[in-house]
């Protein structure tokens, strides 16, 4: 990075900025950033979904608000090469950026771990599974190893003990957008290395979502927290979307490893997301009833 001559100590505040990312949680930084004044030239994002069977596409969600910012946008990384930004932004983009693109223009990168724990794909999910009380958000160089960049900037939050990874994910792009725009406001100085033992936070499977009701009741409700949690009844698949580890009544009691569970919300198969309490009254659920068969 070159130092911007303004800057007496040396740090690097970017002038021009290319943007990359595709889903719907890379779009408050890239608004954050158009809001605090920073030039985009452009936006490379993944390309139109086709929907259905037709012939219609969807863009994602980034490219629609580039779009609605009147910012170019380009599906081929190799197109940052030939812009005037000097720096790049990538937040969840989706793709490898290959050597000779990150030689042809420096990069940051939003993280949402706390680096090296939970380098990959799913940190927050992971995190969540894992029983972590802490995450938070780690901008960082990228490089060509997976998340292995120094980091310039964190900010830590606390997980909370009900919290899903929707509600997380909310909270972490919020900060993260806001510890962005400071830090290149501010300027990048020399990043630090990290340091510590890497953990790996692999794609979240349908696996990993399968409850066993031998488990402990909180390795269960960190899995419905996480989103999708499923069991069979009946041979059918029936997914739980909220337990509480302390019953109040509002729900049904199911047995775990160590105790109960109380589910809240649930979804038999081809039905919609029910309350609980309401299911089991429809479907003539006892006490004496297990789900997993």
């Amino acid at each position: 990075m070159t130092a911007d001559a303004s800057q007496g100590d040396g740090r690097f505040v970017p002038s021009r900025l290319v943007y990359l990312g595709s889903p719907g949680l890379a779009v408050p930084p890239l608004r954050a950033l158009a809001d605090a004044g920073f030039a985009i030239d452009l936006v490379v994002t993944n390309p139109d979904r086709r929907r259905g069977r037709g012939s219609g596409t969807t863009p994602t969600p980034v490219k629609a608000a580039a779009v609605d910012l009147g910012i170019p946008v380009s599906h081929d990384v190799s197109d940052v090469v030939d812009s005037d930004a000097d720096l790049g932004v990538v937040v969840a983009f989706g793709q490898i950026i290959r050597p000779p693109v990150l030689a042809a223009l420096a990069m940051v990168n939003l993280h949402f771990s706390l680096l090296p724990r939970w380098r990959g794909a799913a940190p927050v999910e992971r995190a969540i599974l894992a029983g972590d009380t802490t995450t938070g958000v780690d901008l960082m160089d990228v490089a060509e190893g997976l998340d292995t960049g120094a980091v310039h900037a964190r900010t830590e939050l606390s997980i909370g003990a009900d919290e899903t990874a929707d509600q997380l994910r909310e909270r972490l792009v919020e900060s993260g957008s806001r510890l962005l725009v400071e830090s290149l406001q501010a300027g990048l100085g020399t990043p630090r290395e990290q340091v510590g033992e890497p953990t790996y936070a692999k794609k979240i499977t349908p696996d990993d979502l399968h409850i066993d009701w031998t488990a402990p009741a909180d390795v269960i409700h960190r899995q419905v927290r996480v989103g999708g949690a499923w069991t069979t009844r009946d041979g059918d698949r029936f997914k739980v979307w909220r337990t509480s580890l302390d019953p109040t009544g509002d729900g049904i009691v199911h047995p775990t490893g160590d105790g109960v569970i109380e589910l809240l919300d649930v979804q038999p198969a081809g039905k919609p997301r029910l309350d609980a309490r309401a299911w089991a009254n429809g479907a003539r659920w006892s006490d004496d009833d297990r789900l997993g068969s």
